[in-house]
């Protein structure tokens, strides 16, 4: 996405605001170690330790932003610039479901209306990876092969490579334009267009020359939302693909398992 209305500078200071969190020494970042899914701070090396076969090339910071806005207090200006980062990362995302709505011939507002997803109570994270140079690339993984929950994830990284999407069976290394943002479509999207929009497959690599950042805003509907496939986009009860599920516990299914592809989604759908 271009011409999105997010300044650059803006960007720049959210960059460098996680990278100063991330050069944060270890005891400061302490108390964040968080285990559960719904601590307002999380930050760590695994997606699930509690599952995970082997840690990932990466350190993570998750935080909860809406609807109650959460931050770390060091450093210190990354609150501010952290709020502003999120509003601005919101209103793309009811932007974009305007036309995603659109495009499914329903009303402009029919996905932010259906879903609260302009509400007080939606639900949007912030999600920080950061991969460090890896000796032997070929042998680690930044993040496996997954798709994410929620309707829409609003990417940006700090211009070193490393995303790849599953498109047509194969790998392709995404190399966004300046000054852009990368949008996937999350699991939340598959389920209420009943497949005519796909969730992404992605994975992180990592390189050995080169420490990257990415910074995604994950964005859903309030957390006890339940999401089932709208009715106007299924003809009758044979054709709906999906059950439906609250977004938490969608959240939660999501957390007990590894990531790998598709497999939570895999979980809801139905047997055609």
């Amino acid at each position: 996405v271009i011409n999105h209305g997010v300044a650059e500078t803006l960007r720049d200071e959210i960059v460098r605001e996680t990278e100063s969190f991330f050069d944060l020494r270890g005891e400061e970042k302490k108390q964040y170690a968080g285990k559960k899914l719904f601590d307002p701070i999380r930050c760590g090396t695994s997606f699930n330790a509690n599952v995970d076969k082997t840690l990932l090339w990466r350190d993570y910071l998750k935080i909860h932003v809406h609807p109650h806005f959460n931050a770390p207090a060091k450093p210190s200006g990354f609150s501010k610039v952290l709020q502003e980062y999120c509003e601005k990362t919101r209103e793309m995302a009811s932007e974009l479901l305007r036309g995603i709505s659109e495009s499914l011939g329903l009303e402009e507002r029919y996905i932010n209306e259906k879903l609260g997803v302009e509400s007080s109570e939606s639900h949007q994270l912030f999600v920080a990876n950061m991969y460090p140079p890896c000796p032997q690339p070929e042998l680690a993984m930044g993040l496996p092969p997954h798709s994410d929950h929620g309707l829409l994830t609003i990417l940006m990284q700090n211009g070193i490579q490393g995303l790849q999407v599953m498109h047509k069976g194969k790998w392709v290394l995404i190399n966004p334009l300046p000054n852009s943002f990368l949008v996937n479509t999350g699991d939340h999207m598959e389920i209420l267009t009943n497949g005519k929009y796909k969730s992404v497959v992605h994975r992180a690599v990592v390189n050995n020359k080169a420490t990257r950042i990415s910074i995604g805003t994950a964005h859903g509907p309030p957390l006890d939302t339940l999401v089932s496939p709208a009715k106007e986009l299924v003809a009758d009860d044979a054709d709906q693909a999906y059950l439906g599920i609250t977004y938490r516990n969608y959240l939660e299914l999501q957390q007990s398992k590894s990531l790998s592809g598709k497999s939570c989604l895999d979980r809801l759908r139905f047997s055609m």
